[in-house]
């Protein structure tokens, strides 16, 4: 899967892929207004409100749109980020990393190419969020010794 590692604040070239659950909803629709306010295409797969629902149903949309290259990449949020994850992560084309603040976002990116962030929604102030989101978007996969391992991921 080709990846593009375009700048929050450039052009994007796919829309940005977002998923959640209940709990996930609120940092969603936080990040969403922050998308919009810098036009940035996104495709929303749910959930739509704060009402009870389960993260796999929109996880695995997600991950099957990433897969496909709809978008690119994607965000998948919901209270501990561990359940989202763990579904996206079913996918052989994701490489998902639950990050709670943005070295490990920046690394998640620069040493593990994810092509999605997963963030644990309960836990994380909308600053937290946006810095994460940031340095996710922003940070380019530095290839190299960190390709070598990455093609040793994916199951035969």
């Amino acid at each position: 899967m080709k990846t593009e590692n375009k700048s929050l604040f450039g052009e994007s070239v796919k829309p940005i892929g977002l998923a959640g659950d209940h709990a996930g909803f609120p940092a969603k629709d936080f990040i969403i207004t922050k998308l919009k306010e810098k036009g940035i295409p996104y495709i929303d797969f749910g959930t739509y409100t704060t009402e009870s629902s389960d993260y796999s149903d929109f996880g695995h949309q997600l991950a099957k749109a990433v897969e496909a290259g709809e978008c690119y990449p994607g965000i998948a949020i919901c209270g501990s980020g561990n359940g989202v994850n763990m579904t996206v992560n079913k996918h052989q084309g994701i490489r998902a990393a639950l990050c709670w603040n943005k070295e490990i976002a920046q690394l998640a990116r620069a040493h593990n190419d994810a092509n999605i962030l997963s963030l644990p929604g309960r836990f994380l102030e909308e600053e937290e969020i946006y810095e994460i989101l940031v340095t996710f978007l922003n940070t380019p996969f530095e290839g190299g010794r960190h390709k070598r391992r990455i093609d040793k991921i994916p199951c035969e």
